[in-house]
């Protein structure tokens, strides 16, 4: 399993948001308040429907111990005022995007592909949808944790709605993932199977995600060469 594990990480790193020219401009402090906003827009898309996502791999899970975990993560995505999608709202709030037009902004083609690709995988079997959600949030900590130090080095942006979001996902999301790391660790007669399907299938929803900053870089004009 340790050679497994290594190619999926492998998959993972080679389609690692961190080196997309958008967080890379975003770290180098190059994006103006009107590119952070329209991120804002189009990553609520998103966002808003990850609960979703979570809930339907649920729902699809014939085991007990698996739903548990996916019921953890959706009560840690919707419970409370401080929800994850209205942390995402006050987030927008702070970089300029008013929250109505979060809320009715239209999904642009990346932002499409984006989320069309974590719906059907959702829907799909579920160990391809606890793949998907594995795919993203082991990327998510790390993501945060640079976002984080970019909002305050780079944009003077310090306030809890700014960066809550991130500070969230900086932790649930280590926890959430290592969750799911030690699920396909432990599975027992079908280890060779699962672990193959989520080696086949990290790719997509990690290319999906790097579609819709393609999409966020082709509308506001900045320069983007992630394959």
């Amino acid at each position: 399993m340790n050679n497994f594990w290594s190619e999926v990480e492998e998959i993972l790193e080679s389609k690692s948001l961190l080196k997309h020219p958008f967080y890379q401009a975003w770290t180098k402090g190059e994006l103006t308040r009107g590119d952070l906003a329209y991120y804002a827009q189009q990553y609520y898309q998103q966002e808003s429907r990850f609960p979703r996502y979570v809930s339907a791999v649920h729902s699809n899970c014939p085991e007990l111990k698996t739903r548990q975990m996916l019921l953890e993560n959706l009560t840690h995505e919707e419970s409370g005022p401080d929800n994850h999608p209205e942390l995402w709202l006050r987030f927008a709030g702070a970089v300029g995007a008013e929250r109505g037009s979060v809320l009715s902004a239209e999904a642009n083609a990346g932002t499409k592909r984006c989320v069309e690709t974590f719906d059907r995988l959702s829907r799909g079997r579920w160990q391809a949808g606890l793949a998907a959600l594995y795919a993203y949030e082991a990327q998510q900590p790390a993501v945060a944790k640079t976002k984080i130090e970019g909002l305050k080095s780079k944009y003077a942006l310090d306030s809890n709605d700014a960066l809550g979001f991130f500070q969230v996902h900086e932790s649930v999301d280590a926890w959430h993932s290592s969750r799911r790391r030690r699920f396909w660790r432990t599975r027992s007669g079908e280890i060779r199977s699962s672990a193959r399907k989520l080696r086949l299938r990290c790719p997509k929803p990690a290319t999906a995600l790097n579609a819709l900053l393609d999409g966020v870089c082709e509308a506001r004009g900045i320069a983007c060469s992630m394959n």
